[in-house]
């Protein structure tokens, strides 16, 4: 994702704002759901997180920390804070501009860098055979790492086919674990495997209650592509932080509508990379393996389906 975020975003941390017409804390505590929110300091065993296996046989954490947007010290923070209460998988791009930084957060965290699962782009500008390496190795010196454990074409503009091959190139040397794309439709994931040797680990795209992306969905099913949402809160439009089916499946289980969302991605076999700067919510995000959705809740979510981008000004 790489769009500036439009006038009608509604984030939580504003939601929260708006509604309960106070600050609660330094850290600002979760009251989109009825979930007791009492555990600052919760830190969830990152074991215990589910992984995929991707088609390679690589284990990939089906819920991950988003950084789009973060700049500076504020992606520093959250990244070391995110490590610091459960999570493993790190999703950037060069595009956000935010590499060095994910990188300091890492090396702050004082984690193991095999404990992680680091994710970078290649944006359209660096497209091609040649030029494709000397981003993969800026990315790299960047995040401080000497591999990446997935990188994808960020959007297949440009001579994608050409960065594929180099991809292939550096997948086989062990530079990258495993290789993906980003924002491809069908038909274009179709006429990059035209010439690709090695099928893609991934196709990340904007899915979430309101654009489920059904066609893509299936089809990546059908080929052993794993589907990996970024915004899987829709950053907010349309009111997901407030929609009643969500908040009346979230009331149920105790749960906010940001849960129940993520949970509705894992259920469906969908990794999901929400973003927060906010600790509260952060580990928020992590609790939904306690919780199982019913089939009939599952297609009142399926009901919310408008098949239609919420981010109009970039697709």
């Amino acid at each position: 994702m790489e769009a500036k975020s439009s006038k009608n975003q509604i984030k939580r941390r504003d939601f929260l704002q708006r509604s309960a017409g106070f600050a609660a804390s330094a850290i600002l505590l979760p009251l989109l759901g009825n979930s007791a929110y009492s555990t600052a300091n919760y830190i969830i065993d990152s074991s215990s997180i589910p992984t995929v296996k991707l088609n390679n046989g690589l284990l990939m954490p089906t819920l991950g920390f988003g950084t789009y947007s973060l700049k500076d010290n504020i992606c520093k923070r959250s990244v070391s804070e995110a490590i610091s209460v459960g999570y493993r998988l790190f999703d950037t791009a060069s595009r956000y501009g935010n590499e060095i930084f994910v990188g300091s957060g890492i090396k702050d965290s004082g984690i193991k860098r095999n404990e992680l699962f680091i994710t970078s782009k290649l944006w359209v500008d660096d497209s091609g055979y040649e030029k494709t390496k000397v981003a993969f190795e800026t990315s790299l010196k960047k995040l401080d790492t000497d591999y990446l454990d997935l990188y994808l074409i960020h959007r297949p503009r440009g001579d994608f086919k050409g960065s594929w091959r180099m991809m292939e190139e550096l997948y086989k040397e062990g530079k990258i674990k495993a290789i993906g794309i980003s924002n491809f439709t069908p038909a274009q994931y179709d006429d990059l495997m035209l010439t690709a040797k090695i099928k893609p680990a991934i196709n990340q795209i904007e899915t979430h209650a309101f654009f489920q992306e059904t066609d893509s969905y299936n089809y990546l099913k059908k080929n052993g592509v794993q589907m990996e949402a970024w915004a899987p809160f829709a950053e907010g439009r349309n009111g997901l932080f407030t929609n009643e089916t969500l908040a009346g499946i979230g009331k149920k289980y105790n749960k906010s509508n940001a849960q129940v969302s993520l949970r509705w991605h894992y259920q469906r076999g969908v990794v999901a990379i929400p973003r927060t700067v906010q600790r509260a919510h952060m580990i928020e995000n992590l609790k939904i393996f306690d919780f199982k959705l019913s089939d009939a809740e599952m297609k009142a979510i399926s009901a919310l389906d408008l098949n239609v981008s919420q981010f109009p000004e970039w697709t």
